[in-house]
């Protein structure tokens, strides 16, 4: 599960780097070292070109993790809804519409997972770790969105929610679950507001395992969403 991460850039230096259009909502984003269910986070959307149809044009969001479904009748259903498995996102009825035609990409810095340790032990406090990529670029996060509103008067609410995959690392350790990165060459094939065969979905991501990620241990304040900045992602000794 990704329940906590880190995406610090600023609106300005992701549309420099990803050729993307800012929305109005990225106005009131700022860099956020410790984003939690519901915190509303940067998201990239594709819309379609009026000038060029097949073209996709990739557009910055402000945008509320936790999808809420079009049909749903309370916003709040959107807490329980910040991942979604990539084995049942097909079929899901909270899911299955935005995974065929609103798919995203939630830029972040790195993301956070607790280790119980190696014993497991039930009263041993869980160690959080922060995976990053290792030349600490920005990581593309595979995600869906969702327009809701409560009513006809009300202004849209854009949800999003992270696609996670079963993968470990090779003790099998930090990553039960761990969220879905899109390959760079394939940003704009994933963007795309249309349906694709879901094989050829699968084909553009990748689980967030080491390889060009690492793991290190972080202290515990980030268990806390009241704190923020920068500290929560410095290195700390492993106690033995």
């Amino acid at each position: 599960m990704c329940g906590r991460y880190a995406s610090t850039r600023t609106p300005a230096d992701l549309e420099a780097d990803f050729n993307l259009r800012l929305a109005d909502s990225t106005a009131r984003l700022e860099a956020d070292y410790n984003v939690a269910p519901t915190d509303v986070a940067p998201l990239v959307i594709g819309r379609s070109s009026p000038d060029a149809p097949s073209a996709v044009q990739r557009e910055l969001l402000g945008a509320t993790w936790g999808l809420v479904p079009s049909w749903a009748k309370d916003r709040s259903i959107g807490s329980k809804m910040i991942n979604a498995r990539s084995e049942t996102v097909a079929d899901k009825p909270a899911f299955r519409k935005a995974f065929a035609r609103r798919r995203g990409l939630v830029p972040a810095d790195g993301f956070y997972e607790w280790y119980a340790g190696p014993d497991h032990a039930p009263k041993q406090p869980k160690q959080p770790f922060f995976i990053t990529a290792v030349d600490r670029s920005v990581l593309m996060l595979a995600g869906l969105y969702e327009f809701w509103r409560a009513s006809a008067d009300d202004e849209w609410l854009v949800t999003f929610t992270i696609l996670t995959t079963s993968a470990e690392d090779a003790e099998g350790r930090l990553h039960d679950r761990a969220p879905l990165l899109v390959h760079p060459e394939a940003f704009d094939a994933w963007l795309e507001p249309a349906p694709r065969d879901g094989a050829e979905l699968w084909e553009m991501v990748t689980p967030a395992t080491p390889g060009p990620l690492e793991a290190y241990p972080v202290g515990r304040a980030v268990g806390n969403v009241a704190n923020n900045g920068p500290e929560l992602i410095e290195p700390i000794p492993l106690s033995e």
